[in-house]
């Protein structure tokens, strides 16, 4: 240290203000601790925030409005078609940003936690260097790491995103709607992005290695996939990118099928959306002892401790499933635990949400799984097709899925594509915690005519009971 440079002293210190670390940092400071958080962004909120889940949700929510209107003609309703204000659509997300972001602003303060917008690097096992702020050092108990993430480039080329090549970033940016896009990328961020582009007027193509959301199973991702041949102008599955160049007027593209055939085409702009990387070089870990893998993720213990006892790690940096609930009660986990309470991260389900239309959602084990790992179980599918409400609002496209335990009936699993899934899995995930059993399910009423009913319903199928459907 340098004579004259400040230093600081905290309980906790947090590095990130995503929400792992914002998520930490307020149970940590309603425990009674004195909290730190550092970003080199100026408010709480993180990736999530500013650039990831809620500007994507806004703008799927109006791609869902969009799609909403087009279809009540089958319905006796007829709207004019929409007229794009991209200036419009940028406000209202930016206002949506804002809100949000000064509320994370007043409840960190009203904790009393210290914000310092910098760069924080490990110079010891209780000591970093802040850079960019005017604290110099900041000597802690415990800290916590909760750096996210950010997108790759895309392996088949050596495109970077910038100019017409971009990333998830600068397409929820918003600036523009180019008249042909190209997505790279069959996971949930291509999927949800390519669905907004189409919807605001673009002619999109999908290009994919493998197939659609391929760790998901393939009942749950077959009406998406039949959602995404309908408005996209091409859907590339089982193709690489051969060559990837961009020029002023566009990106010329030559993709390579899985039998060699060779298609060229130019495209406005490429989305490269193939995953993410943890954020955690130049963090100075090396210093402290704090081991990466191979891909840079962080290993922690159920108790979220990396390698050195008081330094934690919560979020994108630990690994998959990269979402923002899973950082969330890491966070909480870590707080409690630097706190002395007996607490762990030993949820056993997970609930991930492709926020497409259709919706899928899924939590705990998958039909994949139990195959895979020769686990004896039954399958239960509701089909929406039977589901009175699912017909009144026009989509029967959708699917309820149970996986039990053949033996027991013990709820292992479950899988949801349709009109808001990302609520109804939370029953599924309730369900899979606290060990119950189909009879839990089937004989808990469900009112009618809901979505919530296909969930009844598909238990009372494991039961032999079931009143829309004829059990095979």
């Amino acid at each position: 240290m340098v004579v004259g440079e400040i230093t600081q002293r905290t309980d906790l210190l947090v590095i990130g203000g995503g929400p792992g670390g914002y998520a930490a940092a307020f149970r940590a400071a309603d425990l009674g601790l004195d909290v730190t958080m550092v970003d080199t962004r100026e408010q709480p909120g993180g990736v999530c925030l500013f650039e990831g889940c809620i500007p994507s949700k806004a703008l799927l929510f109006l791609s869902e409005l969009i799609y909403d209107a087009a279809r009540a003609k089958t319905m006796g309703v007829l709207f004019e078609h929409p007229k794009i204000d991209i200036k419009g659509i940028k406000s209202w997300k930016e206002t949506i940003i804002t809100r949000l972001a000064k509320g994370l602003t007043d409840l960190s303060k009203k904790r009393d936690i210290q914000w310092l917008k910098a760069q924080a690097v490990f110079e010891g096992p209780d000591t970093v260097r802040l850079l960019g702020a005017d604290v110099a050092h900041i000597r802690f108990k415990n800290a916590i790491i909760a750096t996210g993430s950010s997108p790759l480039s895309s392996p088949d080329s050596q495109g970077k995103p910038g100019g017409n090549i971009i990333d998830s970033s600068t397409a929820l940016e918003c600036k523009e709607v180019p008249e042909s896009l190209l997505v790279i990328g069959g996971g949930y961020i291509g999927l949800e992005l390519g669905q907004v582009y189409a919807s605001l007027g673009s002619r999109v193509s999908l290009v994919v290695r493998s197939e659609l959301l391929r760790k998901v199973d393939r009942d749950l991702v077959l009406p998406l996939q039949r959602r995404m041949k309908e408005i996209c102008e091409q859907v590339y599955e089982h193709t690489t990118i051969s060559s990837l160049q961009e020029k002023e007027e566009g990106v010329d593209v030559v993709l390579t099928s899985q039998e060699g055939k060779k298609t060229e085409q130019r495209f406005a702009k490429v989305l490269v959306a193939v995953g993410r990387s943890p954020n955690s070089a130049d963090l100075g870990l090396e210093k402290v002892g704090v081991k990466r893998d191979e891909k840079g993720f962080l290993p922690v213990n159920e108790k979220q401790q990396t390698m050195v006892p008081n330094i934690y790690a919560v979020g994108d940096v630990t690994g998959s499933p990269m979402l923002a609930h899973r950082a969330i009660r890491q966070g909480k986990v870590a707080a409690e635990v630097i706190n002395g309470l007996p607490s762990a991260f030993d949820n056993r389900a997970i609930p991930a949400v492709v926020y497409t239309d259709p919706q899928i959602a899924w939590c705990g084990l998958s039909e994949e799984e139990a195959r895979r790992e020769h686990i004896d179980v039954k399958i239960t599918r509701f089909p929406w097709s039977a589901s009175g409400r699912a017909a009144t609002m026009a989509s029967p496209d959708g699917l309820t899925k149970l996986i039990l335990e053949a033996e027991t009936g013990r709820i292992l699993g479950a899988g949801i594509v349709g009109r808001n899934a990302e609520a109804l899995i939370a029953e599924s995930v309730l369900a899979i915690e606290m060990g119950a059993l189909a009879e839990d399910i089937a004989l808990s009423i469900h009112p009618h005519p809901t979505l919530s009913e296909t969930e009844g319903e598909a238990a009372d199928i494991f039961l032999g009971s079931a009143t829309h459907f004829i059990n095979k």
